[in-house]
């Protein structure tokens, strides 16, 4: 049995926790868009096209941001051919993933989709095979009010209003040589900054997001950032962070850990930008969108396009089934990026629906919720307020690529408005449950609301459409008040939450 002792005091706090990092991704590749969130011939289509189930996942999800259109997919994509009556949109070769884009879906259902699931868009620019110029063209079809070309096109084609859509990516993984159009970091740090000076001339206020490493393995990482930073520092304002994790030789324990390389790869990204900052003597802080990040077995779908003369619409790509173990792993990534909230103000979990996604469908059939739906939700639903600093003391445990780490990470929320508290835990060692105490001396404990679990038994569990429920959270009834205390056991390989009553006055 292992022991963790967290400490945690509401007047020590992090952050505001950032909306923005309960973030999605939907790219033009495999299912996402067509038969995931749009089948217009599905029984539970909308007028527009939606699936309603689909949309109703979205919402319970509490997906707060959505990133469009790419993902690879945007490095040759034209926008313009996703405007304007379907039946006049051109059909194009879509070269990122081998397939056919038949346009009927583009900004304007986009815009409709995202609405209605509630969330904010994140635009994604052409920097591959396009430029400045399309690039401003885009913003001004969105976000212009009227009186010009391409606000007037906008409004020809049913949006009177403007979308205002605030952030924008400049680009997507521009250092990768499996992107159309990649780029050296000087060429697309120059090509960033005249991007992003000329979409401000259009707007100041705009929040503009530079690509960073497409992951912590690229061969250039570091200096990518330090050139790209060069260049661009006083242009944007958030710097991305794109990383994918597996089990790697079947070793489950550093899998289970997978946010300890997260926790990492945050550190040294923030420490390179402040590194830039230092250097030209600024004030500003370029902020971090970790705007993809998930489980994904490439190994076992790799991500190379097939090849050769089909070039198929909407083929199943990328459709992971995620096990319960998958479920703890991106819970665990959650607690890392809400533990980075002061720098990390915006994620995106890739993707939303069937492609490495928590949300399956099949055309004409169900939608249903996959293991890594549940932590996601629980956490965007009741992470609020502010990001507390929680105090660790306890046990530790051994992993092949991490070395020693605790067994039990940990972070906290605290909402005063609310007078609640939410503490997220996973128990990364494999064989041994936790005692784990929290101690809250420093506030006043009123009363438990629910304290849930998320694995411990069967890891390789999975969700199917005939069996949408195998990995629903349980109750974890062990959980218990002790004075200022909280006390519970936290199985092996385990998620969990916590959700208390505190007040911010005297302790009892």
């Amino acid at each position: 049995m292992n022991t963790t002792r967290l400490t945690l005091d509401p007047r020590r706090r992090v952050a505001p926790v950032p909306r923005r990092l309960f973030g999605s991704f939907v790219e033009h590749l495999g299912r996402c868009v067509y038969t995931g969130i749009y089948e217009p011939e599905h029984p539970a289509a909308d007028p527009d096209g939606f699936r309603r189930d689909v949309l109703a996942l979205v919402r319970e999800l509490g997906v707060t941001t959505v990133r469009y259109p790419g993902g690879n997919f945007v490095s040759s994509y034209r926008w313009e051919d996703g405007v304007g009556p379907a039946d006049r949109r051109p059909a194009r070769l879509d070269l990122a993933w081998h397939t056919l884009e038949t346009n009927a879906f583009g900004l304007d259902e986009f815009m409709r989709w995202v609405r209605k699931a509630g969330a904010e868009p994140i635009m994604a620019v052409n920097l591959g095979t396009r430029g400045t110029a399309e690039a401003v063209d885009l913003l001004e079809y969105a976000n212009h009010r009227g009186g010009s070309h391409l606000a007037d096109q906008r409004r020809d084609n049913g949006a009177t209003d403007p979308y205002g859509i605030r952030l924008w990516c400049l680009g997507n993984e521009m250092d990768g040589p499996w992107q159309v159009g990649a780029r050296t970091a000087p060429e697309y740090g120059r090509l960033a900054a005249q991007t992003a000076k000329a979409m401000r001339r259009f707007d100041p206020t705009l929040e503009l997001i530079a690509c960073g490493s497409s992951h912590l393995g690229m061969p250039t990482f570091g200096s990518w950032e330090r050139d790209v930073l060069t260049e661009a520092y006083d242009d944007v304002d958030l710097i991305s962070l794109h990383a994918y994790y597996q089990p790697v030789d079947d070793d489950l324990p550093s899998f289970l850990a997978s946010a300890v390389e997260m926790d990492r790869y945050i550190d040294s990204v923030t420490a390179i930008a402040d590194s830039v900052g230092a250097i030209r003597r600024s004030t500003k802080k370029i902020m971090i969108a970790f705007d993809e990040w998930n489980v994904w077995y490439q190994s076992a779908a790799p991500s190379t396009p097939p090849s050769g003369e089909d070039w198929p619409v909407a083929p199943r790509l990328l459709e992971d089934h995620y096990s319960v173990a998958d479920a703890v792993v991106v819970g665990g990534l959650l607690i890392s990026l809400l533990r980075h909230s002061d720098r990390v103000t915006a994620a995106c979990q890739a993707q939303l629906v069937n492609v490495i996604a928590p949300i399956m469908t099949e055309p004409g059939g169900p939608a249903w919720r996959q293991t890594i739906f549940h932590p996601f939700a629980r956490t965007a639903r009741h992470a609020r307020g502010a990001v507390l600093d929680v105090l660790r003391d306890g046990s530790t445990t051994t992993t092949d690529r991490h070395g020693e780490i605790d067994a039990v990470d940990a972070v906290a929320t605290w909402d005063d408005t609310a007078g609640e508290m939410a503490v997220f835990l996973v128990n990364r060692a494999l064989a041994a449950p936790a005692e784990v105490t929290v101690d809250l001396s420093g506030a006043e404990v009123r009363g438990i609301i629910e304290c849930v679990t998320v694995g411990g038994t069967d890891l390789d569990a999975r969700n199917t459409a005939d069996g949408p429920d195998h990995a629903a959270p349980r109750p974890n009834d062990t959980v218990r008040r002790v004075g200022s205390e909280i006390r519970l056991t936290v199985p092996p390989a385990s998620w969990n939450m916590v959700r208390l009553t505190v007040g911010s006055g005297e302790p009892v």
